[in-house]
């Protein structure tokens, strides 16, 4: 079976799915967009893969970084993306193709263009992108922004009518796809997003990376991802004036784009020299990265509420390192963290409790073995990708 797996982001996570589909004897592109600023998976063939799988780098305008913060800009840019990676999709005639992490008027033409070839589309839902233009566009212009907004949700409405199923990364989402979108539940296939456990093994904090940064014998507090609209920056940027006059302490984000030139403006004109700002690493450095952390730190603003799921996190779990977490309670991923113990949870607007949980972890090194330990624990229980393949390739293969 031919199946083409778009993650138009190239997460670390998606591209272990493709892999398994075509170790099982498929046909497997793995298609994702080029010059995006985000942290990458292994996005080429590795030793081991199996001869049916190829990788697909879909041409994005190299100038998208530079405008990702303009709507206008950067809508034309994702349009003439979308019909490049559906001018592939014409050309390979997929039977079926999975697409997620897509804005939605990129996803418009290549849902059209797999139907047109005669394939299924599955839309993989990693979070509502029509939702949150809808939101923050009524906020900037209220009056055309409606109009803006309900063109988003129409274009999701026929994308989800033309998919041959939808994948739905928790079960938060299917109330939402029914109320905003008239989806049946009984289209909606649950499949929690995992991390790349296989590549991502528990390693001495005191390691090669580390010791390159300085960070081997101080306790780290690490971010590592997307700082963008859905996070608020300031609450690292207190962490470092909070812990400014200890010198054993440090705060490293590893992170590209408009939230970390932020901080590196702000934490400048603060002084703060307890603040490392790096760019993204290579993924293959990834399990070294967090190994140099004491705690590592998700942020998600409250108005993401249940509609976006931090993938750093999942990753955060496989290196035995406990999380802080300043997210909205009813996230799925406050609720793995906090039903799992493997770490602290605060409310994205408190600030106080942020810091005094950070407090507490950097003052209680037993209490940061145990969840540390128990976030492992759950990431070996959950992330390998043998049992998840297997629901995909069910989902894939099913005729519609």
């Amino acid at each position: 079976m031919k199946i083409l797996v778009h993650d138009y982001a190239g997460h670390a996570f998606p591209p272990s799915l493709s892999r398994a589909l075509a170790a099982r004897g498929h046909q497997v592109v793995h298609a994702f967009a080029s010059s995006l600023q985000t942290p990458r998976g292994e996005l080429q063939r590795i030793e081991g893969d199996a001869p049916t799988l190829e990788f697909e780098e879909i041409p994005m305008d190299p100038e998208y970084p530079r405008y990702k913060y303009s709507f206008r800009r950067r809508r034309s840019m994702e349009i003439r993306y979308g019909q490049a990676a559906a001018d592939f999709v014409r050309a390979w005639k997929p039977d079926a193709v999975l697409s997620g992490n897509t804005p939605t008027e990129t996803q418009e033409p290549i849902t059209r263009a797999t139907v047109e070839v005669g394939g299924r589309f599955y839309y993989w839902v990693q979070d509502f992108y029509s939702l949150a233009v809808d939101k923050l566009l009524r906020k900037k212009i209220p009056v055309a922004g409606g109009l803006i907004g309900a063109w988003y949700r129409l274009l999701d409405l026929r994308q989800f009518r033309r998919s041959s199923g939808i994948v739905a990364i928790t079960e938060d989402f299917t109330p939402i796809l029914t109320k905003e979108f008239g989806v049946d539940p009984k289209r909606v296939s649950v499949v929690p997003n995992w991390a790349v456990i296989e590549d991502l093994p528990v390693l001495p904090k005191d390691n090669a990376w580390a010791r390159k940064h300085g960070l081997e014998d101080k306790f780290v507090f690490l971010y590592s991802g997307t700082i963008g609209m859905k996070h608020n920056p300031a609450m690292l940027l207190e962490l470092a004036k909070r812990f400014r006059d200890n010198p054993s302490v440090r705060v490293v984000v590893v992170s590209e784009g408009i939230g970390a030139e932020w901080l590196q403006r702000e934490s400048a004109r603060a002084g703060l020299e307890n603040m490392l700002l790096l760019p993204y690493q290579p993924f293959s450095e990834l399990p070294s990265v967090l190994a140099a952390g004491d705690v590592l730190i998700a942020i998600l603003e409250k108005e993401a509420g249940v509609f976006s799921v931090p993938s750093k996190t999942l990753s955060y779990l496989c290196a035995a390192r406990p999380l802080l977490m300043a997210v909205p309670s009813e996230n799925l991923s406050a609720r793995i963290t906090r039903e799992n113990e493997a770490g602290l949870t605060v409310a994205p607007d408190d600030m106080e409790g942020f810091l005094r949980a950070a407090l507490i972890l950097q003052e209680s090194p037993e209490e940061c073995r145990r969840l540390a330990a128990n976030a492992r624990a759950y990431a070996e229980a959950t992330f390998p990708i043998e049992k998840t393949a297997s629901t995909f390739e069910n989902i894939l293969t099913a005729k519609a």
